[in-house]
């Protein structure tokens, strides 16, 4: 059944932004903050700037160029080449991925609107140090405080898809990101002031190449790129797909990986030398967020205060995030399903409400739910965009969505996108597996 007409981006600008409001999420501040505490800093990052410039910037101007030129959902995007039957599953898994990486990363959203309440009303404010792994525990504990707050949560990223592409989605990330920058960027000149601050950038900062000899490290820079970038999740196919005629597709992938690096190096500044100031381990897993960093703030000057700021900015950026992941469900239910907007936008939202409910529930759930995305989904997710575009779709159609047409540029990009990318995930993909 045919949907309603194809909506459409109003702007370059919106575009850029609504595409780093994808990728500027709880990945960039809690999840990088504790892979890189738990994989060597300084090393870790070296890694993680060659993973993103040489394989997971290829992939993504290939999702773009993907939605580009069939303009459609992640699915339909698929029909475009050879076998469109069987690749059509492959667009399936995609968006399959988006909706149950959907699903608990409401959950985790939900904690930090739970400490962003509990700052603004004081009752985290003294919290004494050594309590915060008790109080975290206790939460979670609760039948049903975690499963209201992922409730919360959805229900705001629901009402702002519904809106649509440019009165939703574009409007939120036109105000979210400018602001997400700012805060940041306040929180990271606080943190540099503090005493014994400058030992968390050196951690961030200078290498420690022993860590290079560790196998593990490759494979957490290569993952947390993807799932930084949003690679593999079908979120860039489906936002491509609502560009205009004659935009440049290079400009805005190179635009958009630039801004998501930087934000990831000013959330680096803002964590690590807290927590080194404090005397604190920085490989606190993915606790960092929700006991090592409160126990920080019970410390510092003011910390009420950047707790605050710090919580508003984990919000804001998950919002931003979950929105480009139900719009990759919504743009399908619309298609195949002849739903409006907001119709499609409301069952989605509720499927992923209740699909991410045992992970608000179970801590181990939420867990095992992100190793199959993260291990399995995005992986496969990924090869399957970068196989489809370089060898399955026609190399003139590639090039022509991505922008590049022709010339040395282009042939790097091809190899990297037939060759490199693809044997890069797969062997992470087989790593992970093992």
């Amino acid at each position: 059944m045919a949907g309603p007409a194809r909506e459409q981006w109003a702007s370059r600008a919106g575009f850029v932004l609504a595409t780093l409001g994808c990728t500027i999420g709880i990945g960039n501040i809690w999840r990088f903050a504790y892979v890189a505490g738990e994989n060597g800093g300084g090393a870790f990052l070296l890694v993680y700037l060659v993973c993103v410039l040489a394989i997971a910037l290829p992939v993504m101007l290939a999702e773009f160029a993907l939605g580009s030129r069939t303009r459609s959902d992640v699915v339909a995007a698929f029909s475009s080449g050879r076998f469109p039957r069987a690749w059509r599953l492959a667009g399936a898994g995609l968006a399959l991925g988006s909706f149950l990486i959907l699903s608990y990363y409401s959950v985790v959203a939900g904690w930090a609107c739970k400490y962003l309440a509990g700052y603004a009303t004081g009752e985290f404010q003294a919290l004494p140090r050594g309590e915060a792994a008790a109080r975290f525990a206790a939460f979670m504990r609760e039948p049903v405080e975690p499963v209201l707050w992922h409730l919360l949560f959805m229900a705001a990223t629901t009402a702002v898809v519904a809106a649509g592409v440019e009165r939703g989605i574009e409007r939120a990330s036109r105000v979210l990101m400018p602001l997400l920058g700012a805060v940041v960027l306040l929180l990271a000149g606080y943190s540099l002031a503090l005493p014994g601050g400058g030992k968390g950038l050196a951690f961030l900062f200078a290498p420690d190449w022993s860590a290079l000899a560790r196998p593990q490290l490759y494979l957490a820079a290569l993952g947390q790129a993807f799932f930084s970038l949003g690679i593999g999740m079908g979120v860039m196919v489906t936002y491509a797909g609502y560009v205009r005629e004659g935009w440049q597709m290079p400009r805005a992938a190179l635009l958009t990986v630039v801004g998501d690096t930087l934000f990831v190096l000013a959330a680096g500044i803002a964590v690590f030398p807290a927590v080194f100031a404090f005397g604190l381990d920085p490989a606190q897993g993915a606790a960092l967020a929700f006991v090592t960093l409160p126990q920080v703030f019970s410390l510092m000057p003011g910390g009420g205060w950047f707790a605050i700021a710090f919580f508003f900015l984990l919000v804001a950026a998950a919002l931003t995030s979950a929105v480009s992941l139900l719009e990759v469900v919504v743009a399908l239910g619309m298609r195949r399903l002849g739903l409006t907007r907001a119709k499609a936008g409301i069952a989605a939202g509720l499927a992923a409400f209740a699909a991410g409910v045992p992970a608000a529930l179970d801590g181990r759930v939420l867990e095992a739910i992100d190793r199959f995305t993260g291990g399995v989904l995005l992986p496969l997710g990924g090869i399957a965009v970068a196989l489809f575009v370089g060898w399955f779709m026609p190399k003139q159609a590639a090039l022509e969505g991505s922008g590049l047409h022709a010339g040395a540029l282009a042939r790097a990009w091809l190899f990297a996108v037939r060759v490199l990318a693809p044997a890069a995930i797969a062997l992470m993909f087989a790593t992970q597996l093992a």
